[in-house]
């Protein structure tokens, strides 16, 4: 394996990495009604390379952002 074969695969690994981070940064800013759904779409999102697009498509707009006084 080359040096140009590992950095194509380091790059690829780090795009999965931070779409990840997000789909879990936006988990953790979102109500979903109860804490056991939150916790499941957090651990649907971190399942690897996948897990952040299963979340994008089923889990994106169930969520609701908070209003600022709910804080």
């Amino acid at each position: 394996m080359d040096i140009a074969t590992v950095i194509v695969w380091i790059k690829i690994s780090v795009v999965f990495y931070l779409l990840t981070i997000l789909a879990i940064v936006d988990i953790v800013r979102k109500d979903f009604g109860t804490i056991g759904k939150k916790a499941l779409w957090g651990i649907i999102a971190m399942i690897p390379f996948v897990g952040w697009l299963i979340y994008l498509i089923f889990g994106f707009r169930k969520g609701k952002k908070p209003v600022q006084g709910d804080q």
